[in-house]
């Protein structure tokens, strides 16, 4: 039996496959198997002749995957968190203590709602700007929709609510004041200045929302003594309201991504200047998707164990829900906006932090009352005074820190001891949270 060399099996099979040309057509013609059989013994040949072809295709797969795992979860600082997420899934599993548990999902959530925003740009950059800002708008704040969601499920209200409030409240003072912080204090010999108009639009449709919260709390103490009429009326005026921002915030992304995109090009312009997508599109939604999953299981837990943890650490749900929740699902936010504000670009920095924060308060916190509705539970926006309170004043303090189009780290300095400040006040703070519904 005759054995053939590598290289002699690669000329024979050069040969059996060599194109016909007009001098041996009609040879080819007569000898060549019909197609589906040509393909099948082009496959079954290739197979036994050049299994190191088949080994190649597995080897480009296996360094295709390795690049995308080193880019999405050890292409960020945060990766060293992510042992905590299988941690916590064992600890669910053994039934070890409910405040681990509790733990070790807020330190996993951490990293992945960073990886989220980095995977929702990754996509951005295939399907262009409007889809990709309407992506950011819905994916932005995942964590905090998902936990909101499981909560309403749970019917654990109040942790909806003080949730989003201070995922609102972590945006404009602990982000936004970190970033001109940390931006005046790397640039104190140059002048930061960003554009206004961009600012003030969010500032005003952040207004918009103060005010159908404000007018809840008003309405109950106008009616105070008349149970029924309050109950009532708060509930019906509160999904009215929700419905109206819920289209207040669809204008706004039309007037974001249409009609006035010129208020926004220029940052978005400098923050892709130099950036490429650096996976590809269907590795981006695979990932998405996976990490999406992981962040519902870790929430569940979460969702689960807040008492428990709320008991055994001595700290109050109110402060666990307004503190440190938004401070886990910012973690994407917070990075970048600190990292732009360091390179001067003070104009990315309040996009990040105020978009994010009109999010939630213009979408998330109506979709959570229009979700609430459909399952029957009686969501409101009363958010009680204190809380409503501590809203109104970090809308209207941030308003005037923006007023002039410059900063300094001063600035930075009274946002984030304000939140300092809030964050004292929900901590001394030991009313136990009663569910409204």
């Amino acid at each position: 039996m005759a054995h053939h060399t590598m290289e002699e099996d690669l000329n024979i099979l050069e040969m059996n496959t060599e194109p016909c040309n007009n001098s041996n057509a009609t040879t080819c013609a007569k000898t060549a198997p019909p197609p589906q059989e040509q393909n099948n013994l082009t496959s079954s040949t290739l197979t036994k002749k050049c299994p190191f072809l088949v080994t190649k295709l597995h080897c480009q797969r296996l360094r295709s995957f390795t690049a995308n795992l080193k880019e999405v979860v050890f292409g960020t600082k945060l990766a060293v968190l992510f042992p905590a997420v299988p941690l916590a899934v064992v600890a669910d599993f053994y039934g070890l203590g409910r405040p681990w548990i509790f733990a070790l999902s807020l330190l996993g959530l951490t990293p992945l709602a960073e990886r989220v925003s980095f995977l929702t740009e990754q996509i951005a950059y295939y399907t262009g700007p409007t889809v990709g800002g309407l992506l950011n708008a819905t994916c932005g704040n995942a964590t905090e929709m998902i936990i909101s969601l499981l909560a309403l499920h749970q019917n654990k209200v109040n942790v909806v609510k003080l949730s989003l409030l201070g995922s609102i409240l972590s945006n404009l003072l602990l982000v936004l004041g970190s970033s001109l912080l940390c931006g005046g204090l790397a640039n104190l010999r140059k002048e930061q200045i960003y554009d206004r108009k961009q600012a003030d639009v969010n500032s005003l449709v952040l207004l918009l929302g103060l005010l159908c919260h404000l007018l809840p709390l008003m309405f109950r103490y106008a009616l105070e003594g008349e149970y029924h009429s309050i109950a009532t009326g708060t509930l019906q005026l509160s999904r009215a309201s929700s419905i109206v921002m819920l289209l207040a915030y669809a204008g706004y992304i039309f007037f974001q991504l249409k009609t006035h995109r010129q208020l926004f090009d220029a940052q978005e312009e400098d923050e892709n200047e130099e950036e490429k997508a650096v996976i590809g599109f269907w590795s981006a939604f695979t990932w998405l998707v996976g990490m999406t999953l992981i962040i519902s299981l870790l929430s569940e837990y979460v969702v689960a164990t807040i008492e428990a943890a709320s008991d055994s650490w001595g700290i109050s749900v109110s402060f666990i829900s307004i503190i440190l929740l938004p401070i886990v699902g910012n973690a994407a936010e917070h990075a970048g906006s600190i990292i732009f504000a360091f390179k001067n670009k003070l104009d990315i920095s309040l996009g990040v932090a105020m978009g994010s924060a009109t999010q939630i308060s213009m979408f998330v916190i109506p979709l959570s009352v229009v979700v609430a509705w459909i399952m029957g539970i009686e969501m409101d926006l009363d958010f009680n005074l204190l809380e409503t309170g501590c809203l109104a004043f970090t809308i209207i303090v941030t308003a005037f820190t923006l007023q002039d189009g410059t900063s300094h780290y001063m600035k930075g300095v009274v946002l984030f001891l304000c939140y300092i400040i809030i964050a004292a006040c929900f901590f001394v703070l030991k009313t136990p949270l009663i569910n409204e519904a």
